[in-house]
């Protein structure tokens, strides 16, 4: 928990649907025209649209810069692989 909040901070500016810079990006997980699917300090961000297009990436930065027509964005929490097990175990054995 203190590791992310030593971490970047996180931004997200929206320019007439059409530009976006993203800070505080983790990673790039995929992309292609109509989705693009980042991990960002505070959870998963996906992007829909059309024509979408990564201009600028700059992980050293965290920074990312996006282009297209962009129709929704959504955030969603990042579990870690096997940490909810652990939480499940560690509740059984109190």
């Amino acid at each position: 928990m203190e590791e992310k909040q030593a971490g970047r901070s996180h931004k997200l500016v929206v320019n007439n649907r059409k530009t976006s810079l993203v800070t505080g990006v983790l990673d790039v997980l995929s992309f292609d025209l109509n989705e693009i699917l980042l991990e960002t300090e505070q959870g998963m961000l996906m992007v829909k649209g059309s024509d979408l297009h990564v201009n600028r990436l700059s992980l050293e930065k965290g920074e990312v810069d996006l282009a297209g027509t962009i129709d929704s964005m959504s955030y969603s929490e990042v579990h870690a692989p096997g940490r909810q097990s652990a939480n499940i175990l560690s509740k059984l054995f109190r």
